[in-house]
């Protein structure tokens, strides 16, 4: 097969499933060998094939090589070596315990993979959004279709023409395209859709998946908030901000998305953000090769439009030919504003006003769950009331963004900012059925001291195991 040859064209998606799910009818994927060794060579893809995924994450986004690593490759690795220390514990099948009524007997759970699984992926990470669940769902044992996002169609193209040389062209297949691609892959039968991306495709998607009654994780995104207390260190703060609001020019689902905090604290916080922008990218932002750029004119102009007519607190220049938007940070912006009604997704960080904590709760628990939410404190009653009274995929204290670099914890969000999570011994669960397993002799048939009809003595042994089983759980 050429390079040409590996990204399967629209009329071959029905081939091409049909192909994949013969795999796996096979038995081929199932294997805890054949897991390791797809795991093992998508890991020496990134390394060996790294310059190549930065130029196109260039191409793509303009981030720079440095960013590429940290954001995009960095990451799937730790996920795949951390996978590979611990999936066979993952895997294994385990025992547990049964009611004393059905004894003799064992009981077991067993993990076993789906079958034939669907990554889409996103265009503003599209090497990790991308191979992060397609290593989960290759470790859980699956065969894969990966659907790469066209908005970034040199990293696209370049995941088409690796992925096959990498992995196990039988069980792995890369279809670009698409709207027409994408909606020719939804009519068909998977045994489940991981998407990530918008609320409203994903919407799309899970109208598609219930006609097969197809499981779904998908990652979406929403407004995540930012809550500065006035007992933070606000010069570190800033910079943290600053790094997670920027980084990937702000186009990051769980990027700081909007900011709250009392009028004295966002008047002192202020020139810490404008330091911090300096100190990041120098006084000209533009300049700097570690700014990104906005993806393309449609997003770069719903942007602008957002900023337009406005009294800006920090930066707000921009440049249409290169589709490059200064860090702009909004002081004093009303709850009913624009910028407020959805996901901004770019270096846009608007400040809303709050008489304090309860009025902070009070605001974010009027909105939709987000998929992550900031504080910014020094206090631990404060931090624990976020935890308590709010809901949200993840909370960062003192730390925005930095949560889905843990292979450890869980990612995923609540409500319209997603359902269901991967990472680490998640994706496992996610990319696995559990399934129950209940061994019980033919001889002894003890089940015959429980069977009609119930005499005086059957009742009285019921009611004495009953007795000691509910003793035995106390």
């Amino acid at each position: 097969m050429t390079d040409t040859e590996t990204s399967a064209r629209p009329l071959d998606i029905q081939a091409t499933l049909s192909e994949l799910r013969r795999t796996f009818a096979r038995g081929t994927t199932k294997p805890l060998a054949w897991r390791l060794r797809q795991l093992r060579a998508l890991k020496q893809m990134l390394v060996e094939r790294g310059p190549e995924l930065e130029d196109a994450l260039a191409a793509d986004l303009a981030k720079n090589a440095t960013e590429a690593q940290l954001s995009e490759i960095g990451p799937v690795i730790g996920e795949i070596d951390h996978a590979l220390r611990h999936l066979r514990s993952w895997v294994r099948t385990r025992r547990v315990a049964v009611p004393l009524t059905l004894a003799p007997a064992f009981g077991r759970v067993v993990r076993e993979p789906l079958g034939v699984v669907l990554v889409i992926g996103p265009w503003n990470y599209p090497v990790q959004l991308t191979v992060t669940p397609l290593a989960g769902a290759l470790a859980a044992g699956n065969a894969v279709v990966v659907k790469p996002s066209e908005l970034a169609p040199a990293t696209s193209a370049l995941l088409a023409r690796l992925i096959p040389q990498y992995l196990d062209r039988s069980a792995v297949r890369v279809i670009e395209g698409g709207v027409e691609e994408t909606t020719e892959l939804l009519r068909e039968r998977f045994d489940h859709i991981f998407y990530t991306g918008n609320g409203a495709v994903g919407r799309i998607v899970a109208r598609a998946a219930a006609e097969h009654l197809t499981p779904v994780t998908l990652e979406l995104g929403g407004k995540s908030p930012v809550f500065i207390d006035d007992s933070a260190d606000l010069a570190v703060a800033a910079r943290r901000i600053v790094y997670a609001k920027s980084l990937n020019a702000g186009q990051t689902c769980v990027a700081p998305d909007y900011l709250l905090a009392t009028p004295r604290t966002a008047a002192a916080l202020l020139p810490h953000l404008k330091d911090a922008i300096a100190e990041f990218y120098g006084p000209t932002p533009q300049d700097s090769a570690d700014f990104g750029r906005i993806v393309n004119a449609r997003h770069f102009d719903r942007l602008t439009g957002l900023i337009a007519d406005r009294k800006v607190s920090l930066g707000g220049g921009f440049d249409a030919e290169t589709r490059y938007l200064e860090p702009t940070v909004i002081d004093g912006v009303d709850v009913d504003d624009p910028l407020m009604a959805e996901e901004i997704f770019g270096p846009i960080l608007p400040i809303v006003h709050v008489s304090g904590v309860s009025d902070a709760i009070d605001i974010i628990t009027a909105r939709d769950k987000p998929l992550a939410l900031y504080v910014f404190t020094a206090r631990r009653s404060v931090e624990r009331r976020f935890l308590r009274e709010t809901s949200s995929g993840a909370v960062g204290i003192n730390v925005p963004a930095a949560h889905l670099l843990v292979p450890r914890l869980p990612f995923g969000g609540v409500g319209p900012s997603g359902s269901g999570r991967y990472h680490g011994s998640y994706s496992i669960d996610t990319f696995s059925h559990t399934k129950a397993v209940l061994s019980k002799p033919l001889n002894p048939d003890t089940l015959r001291l429980i069977y009609p009809p119930f005499t005086e003595l059957r009742d009285l042994l019921v009611r004495f195991v009953v007795a000691r089983t509910g003793r035995s759980r106390r």
